[in-house]
């Protein structure tokens, strides 16, 4: 009888990859995790306990089929254990680096309830996937059959990419439009280097060149190129911008210089690592090397902000959240990456204003308890009275979320519905929206969410479209 693979979470603890000491991390912008080895992707994807509602996948965006790659990576049949984990995930190696894991797959990881620490999915994801680059098993696209039918995308970062490579796959011929000159959205220019080297993005985009999607980077809607004519050189569009307009502060000195907004702060070192030249960088007023920093701001954009400030050589970096540790929303494994390298978290505290002349010198901080839940159920944050004081900083950096560009507006599209929130109102499960033709993904719909959302809803969306054009096909061929 063969020897049981799997179960043997009893016998074996969780081990995550081997972490780069944080000095030596916060000297550069390169991945903080190692690589597993075989043998250690085998033994951790063993303690799988196989159970027979498999939270983790119901608890995975994409419905990943976990369980079975996570027993075919233990039985050493990595090829295999790559096509199931490429069968719902476009970017398996990209969500094994950034997803949420803690959030979802391994939060609700069966024998993590147990007490017996989870699977370690998301090592063991990017594991396969990096793999599978190494020994030639991804090529570039080559549908079977070429198909007479485009589709525009417009905005080349997950949802739009995650599309574009289902409609290739079925022969439909595709164009990406996007603004920056580089695709991949977020993914290049947001996300740093430390969690997602670039090289990793810009394989996935190689791969779908080769594969026949045509890219018109440097091309801005509204501008180069309008929506119409878009809309008319394709037989469907997908609207996949997400949301890059930056929630602001109103209020005391917030006009002073030396206070930015994330994203262009990412950007910059982002564009940096790729060699290019940022005057805001070289100037000085996007680096953070030797200057006090304050991050505002407790999501993923916060940490990324504070742990890029760390690597750019500031003297020191702090971060404002106006709730305690327990109640922010950004990943705890970040939270705990980023005291490592010397972040210090001011929990309870919010900007009450700023200080300075030409340039902000602190930051007015007013400390905050936590009372009553509001309308999401989390404790509201209220002020204490006679507690403020001023936080020094000649940097200060705002992660306070984005908001959606208002595109009817720029593209000269009334007709082009929005919620009350600005997202482009859209069917959830096919993106379709009230003009004909016209469909939505990613956080143009859904408001600032995650990547693995983004894949989601690209997916889903070419699914619903490949559909209505093989609807139209086969009524042309009755006819």
């Amino acid at each position: 009888m063969a020897k049981q693979p799997m179960l043997k979470f009893v016998q074996i603890d969780r081990d995550m990859p081997e972490k780069r000491d944080a000095g030596t991390r916060r000297e550069d912008f390169q991945e903080i995790y190692a690589e597993y080895a075989d043998a250690k992707a085998k033994e951790q994807s063993s303690r799988c306990s196989q159970c027979g509602v498999p939270y983790c996948q119901s608890h995975c965006p994409l419905h990943n089929n976990i369980p079975d790659w996570l027993r075919l990576t233990a039985e050493g049949r990595l090829q295999e254990a790559y096509e199931v984990s490429q069968a719902t995930n476009t970017f398996p190696e990209i969500c094994g680096r950034i997803c949420p894991q803690d959030r979802l797959c391994e939060g609700n990881c069966v024998i993590e309830q147990s007490g017996h620490g989870t699977v370690t999915i998301g090592a063991v994801e990017k594991y396969i996937t990096d793999t599978a680059w190494e020994q030639g098993w991804i090529q570039p696209i080559s549908p079977e059959n070429e198909r007479p039918e485009s589709v525009g995308i417009i905005g080349g970062g997950p949802g739009g990419l995650a599309a574009a490579d289902v409609l290739r796959r079925a022969g439909v011929q595709v164009t990406i439009y996007d603004r920056h000159d580089r695709a991949g959205g977020l993914l290049t220019y947001g996300i740093p280097g430390f969690k997602l080297e670039k090289d990793v993005v810009m394989r996935r985009n190689e791969q779908l060149a080769q594969g026949g999607v045509t890219f018109r980077l440097g091309c801005t809607v509204g501008e180069e190129i309008s929506f119409e004519e878009i809309r008319a050189a394709h037989d469907a569009v997908i609207i996949a911008t997400g949301v890059y307009k930056s929630r602001d502060l109103a209020m005391p000195g917030s006009g002073l210089q030396g206070i930015e907004k994330a994203i262009d702060f990412l950007t910059a070192s982002n564009r940096k690592s790729f060699g290019d030249t940022v005057e805001d960088f070289d100037s000085g007023k996007l680096n953070a090397e030797g200057k006090r920093v304050v991050v505002i701001g407790g999501g993923d954009t916060a940490m990324d902000c504070v742990r890029t400030s760390i690597r750019q050589g500031a003297t020191s970096v702090k971060c404002l959240y106006r709730r305690d540790r327990a109640n922010m929303p950004g990943s705890q494994r970040e939270v705990a990456n980023a005291e490592e390298e010397g972040v210090i978290f001011e929990w309870l505290s919010a900007p009450k204003g700023f200080v300075g002349d030409d340039g902000v010198t602190g930051v007015m901080v007013q400390k905050m308890r936590l009372g009553a839940p509001d309308a999401s159920g989390r404790q509201s944050p209220e002020v204490i009275e006679d507690a403020d004081y001023v936080e020094d900083a000649e940097l200060v950096i705002k992660a306070l979320g984005f908001e959606p560009e208002d595109l009817p507006a720029l593209w000269e599209q009334p007709e082009l519905a929005v919620t009350r929130w600005g997202t482009i109102r859209a069917e959830f499960t096919t993106g379709e929206t009230a003009m004909d033709g016209v469909y939505a993904v990613g956080d143009i719909v859904r408001g600032a969410s995650l990547v693995v959302w983004a894949i989601r809803d690209g997916r889903d969306c070419a699914k619903a479209i490949l559909t209505r054009l093989n609807s139209s096909a086969a009524a042309i061929a009755a006819e």
